[in-house]
């Protein structure tokens, strides 16, 4: 198996524009996902945190 971390100082390659837009699209539909997701779960922490707050009040 060939040693991968002696690539690391290697100039970059140039990647095709299809695969570039490929990767962004996952990204964006990755990002979209986990907003929709903070949007319907529950923050469990920050809702302890504003019950201790309201109780020392």
């Amino acid at each position: 198996m060939e040693n991968p971390f002696k690539h690391i100082n290697q100039p970059l390659k140039e990647v095709p524009e299809e695969l570039k837009a490929k990767v962004m699209s996952d990204i964006a539909t990755a990002k979209l996902l986990m907003d929709l997701a903070s949007l319907f779960s529950i923050d469990a922490a920050k809702i302890v945190e504003q019950t201790i707050k309201k109780r020392k009040k």
